[in-house]
């Protein structure tokens, strides 16, 4: 008989593809976005309302991805540690004390056998997890760890995107976060469960930007 902790991993890779699936990518397709902002005197009061209801969807379509990163940090930190605490029940080694983020991928990427350093996901989940970071507290250390690790996140030139909140401008402020870079990470973590599962058909090399619950959807119930 199958323990619990063996069967996690696909019942997690299973609900992060629904909830890729039937939530974010559904909510980000709806959202109104507009690929370059203009800017400038307008010639009518119609055309500058037009143009700061464009600002605005921009901005709040960004608001939502970052919402969403997260989420789905705070989703897959909640599965590390309880699969961790199911290693530890079944009497495997002592995980029940990895607590935070960092601490857990190392710890169960290490009993799952991923080399993070070889495997391009993990750089994925820490800038994930670092990004979530920044959403939650603003400027600070994650912020200035992230300026380092994913520069890409910032484009000072962008022309899709202003800042509405008056006063200096801050770096947390203009994080961008794309339907390309929720891929990434959705990917990361349902490649990182697929690479955990010792389950026969275990789904190693998941899709992203199609619909996930195609590939994971029944595999597994809902946990």
């Amino acid at each position: 008989m199958m323990s619990t902790a063996e069967q996690l991993p696909s019942f997690f890779q299973a609900n992060l593809g629904r909830f890729f699936d039937r939530v974010i990518l559904p909510v980000m397709d709806k959202l109104p976005s507009h690929a370059e902002l203009e800017t400038g005197e307008a010639d009518s009061l119609d055309q500058f309302l037009d143009r700061a209801a464009a600002q605005v969807d921009n901005y709040t379509a960004n608001e939502s991805a970052k919402a969403f990163v997260l989420t789905l940090a705070g989703l897959f930190e909640r599965q590390m540690s309880r699969w961790a605490r199911a290693i530890q029940d079944a009497g495997g080694s002592d995980m029940g004390k990895l607590n935070g983020f960092e601490a857990l991928l190392a710890g169960c990427a290490e009993r799952a056998g991923i080399d993070l350093m070889l495997e391009p996901l993990g750089e994925a989940l820490t800038e994930m997890f670092v990004v979530a970071n920044v959403v939650r507290h603003g400027e600070g250390r994650s912020c200035e760890r992230l300026r380092a690790l994913a520069p890409h996140l910032w484009d000072e030139e962008a022309v899709d995107y202003h800042d509405l909140l008056p006063g200096t401008p801050v770096a947390s402020e203009h994080v961008r976060i794309r339907q390309a870079d929720l891929e990434r990470y959705i990917r990361a973590t349902t490649r990182f469960w697929g690479l955990a599962d010792p389950l026969p058909l275990a789904v190693t090399n998941p899709p992203y930007g199609q619909c996930l619950s195609s590939d994971f959807g029944d595999r597994a119930a809902p946990a």
